[in-house]
């Protein structure tokens, strides 16, 4: 697969945010973590494990609605600890904040019980809503506080500073700006994260992303190709983007346009042409066989949910 070891993002406001972070930890009673259902080994961020040793933390898996459902349900079992409980939400369509304070209640348990054992009113609880560039954090802010209070946008590193979003009695959030880490040293994470918006394509080289895109799908997913291009999958990724070029028109003299082919398969990846696709799956215990990828036919977007966790 192509390598990514040169894929770096972290711009000076990351490096500030990090700092504000792990300042403001002391002042939250737990952890609202978000990641891309699709990718949520890659959109989780080593750092936040690091400064946020200890604190109980609720997982968020965004973008359900273009992932695949029996994938996200797998991520849903796996990530979920005594200390971690999991939503698979869809952040635009679903009504999820009766979930979220009932997760928030739970995991904060000891802490409510302490403040009644000393004759207080439990108080809103807190919590810092982090998560790496593009996975839904302002769309979720917005939702819940039903109004425009954090910049939401479709590129990353749009939110910058840190704020505070009052949610009735029940919750207070801190939100903080998405945040990377320095360098990916896993190259495969990097490529997950750029192909699917998380790292600023200036960064990266199409090329790479097309053909990884292409090797794992063939892999995986040979039929989503297939039924989606009308073509057959080739030996190698780059002869399977060929037969995609040309039965697109995608030409230039005569040969292939390989600019236009690199960029028009990864944009019908961004945008879900090919259905509902996860670009990561679980990894069994040690003591599990693993299970075969299962072949998906591509699915149109219909806006209904598998609501896994919630």
């Amino acid at each position: 697969m192509p390598q990514a070891g040169t894929i770096q993002w972290f711009p000076g406001h990351m490096a500030k945010a990090r700092r504000q972070m792990e300042e403001n930890l002391k002042k939250v009673d737990f952890i609202i973590e978000i990641r891309d259902a699709r990718i949520p080994e890659s959109s989780t961020n080593p750092l936040l494990g690091k400064i946020g040793t200890g604190k109980p933390r609720l997982i968020l898996l965004s973008k359900t609605d273009k992932a695949d459902p029996e994938v996200t349900r797998e991520w849903v079992k796996k990530l979920s600890t005594d200390n971690t409980r999991v939503l698979a939400l869809d952040l635009i369509r679903e009504n999820y904040k009766a979930a979220l304070v009932r997760e928030a209640r739970a995991l904060c348990a000891p802490l409510i019980e302490k403040q009644k054992r000393r004759g207080m009113r439990p108080r809103a609880l807190r919590a810092m809503v982090a998560g790496i560039p593009n996975v839904g954090k302002s769309t979720f802010i917005n939702t819940l506080a039903k109004r425009k209070a954090a910049r939401t946008g479709d590129r990353p590193g749009v939110t910058k500073s840190l704020q505070w979003i009052g949610l009735g009695k029940d919750l207070e959030l801190l939100d903080t700006p998405g945040v990377l880490w320095p360098k990916f040293e896993n190259p495969q994470v990097g490529l997950n994260l750029a192909l699917l918006g998380s790292v600023k394509d200036e960064v990266v080289h199409m090329d790479d992303l097309a053909l990884y895109a292409a090797e794992k799908l063939m892999k995986e997913n040979p039929r989503v190709l297939e039924s989606y291009y009308g073509i057959q999958v080739q030996e190698t990724p780059w002869q399977t983007l060929e037969a995609i070029a040309r039965k697109r028109g995608w030409l230039q003299k005569g040969d292939i346009d390989e600019a236009r082919t690199m960029r028009s398969f990864v944009q019908d990846i961004r945008d879900d042409r090919m259905g509902r696709l996860s670009w990561e799956r679980p990894q069994p215990a040690q003591d599990e066989p693993a299970a075969e990828p299962q072949e998906q036919k591509p699915e149109e977007n219909t806006g209904s949910e598998d609501a896994a966790g919630a």
